[in-house]
């Protein structure tokens, strides 16, 4: 008797599992960016400079040092928060201020942040200052770009050539 229900219970198993996956497949129905939107995201990650420079350690202070752990050169690990500020037509969009990371505040920070915009012509303006020691801004960059209707503009960057628009 139990070999007589075994097939068919398999059987109605396997079918509600295939419904319920194809279900779920075409419903419910998701929009990424519901009308006349686009986003732009910031997204890169970057070790800001040290906060101090590095100095040369007088003859003095080499002797007291351990014989291993004489270098002439002293040089602060900590570094200085990234601040990012990212403009839309002249109005702030985004304003991040990331600390390093890391046990000694050594590390790089990580920023990804998105916002969603009207579509159209736009000119997006990104400012950063990697170094406490500077007033002002150390890399800036701007872009004019045609953004359409759910269009993703990602705003990136590397130290070489700077910020990046894509």
């Amino acid at each position: 008797m139990a070999n007589l229900l075994r097939f068919p219970l398999q059987a109605l198993n396997y079918f509600l599992f295939m419904a319920l996956i194809g279900y779920f497949s075409t419903a419910p129905s998701y929009t990424h960016l519901e009308g006349d939107l686009s986003q732009v995201t910031l997204a890169f990650g970057h070790a800001g400079e040290s906060l101090e420079p590095c100095r040369q350690l007088s003859p003095e202070e080499l002797l007291k040092l351990a014989p291993n752990m004489r270098k002439p050169m002293d040089c602060p690990r900590e570094r200085s928060p990234v601040v990012v500020e990212l403009l839309m037509d002249g109005e702030m969009l985004l304003e991040v201020t990331a600390n390093p990371t890391g046990l000694f505040g050594d590390g790089s920070v990580d920023i990804f942040r998105s916002v969603r915009v009207p579509t159209g012509r736009h000119t997006f303006e990104v400012r950063m200052n990697d170094n406490v020691r500077i007033d002002g801004y150390t890399h800036q960059a701007s872009h004019e770009a045609e953004l359409e209707r759910a269009r993703l503009l990602v705003v990136d960057f590397t130290p070489e050539p700077g910020f990046g628009f894509r």
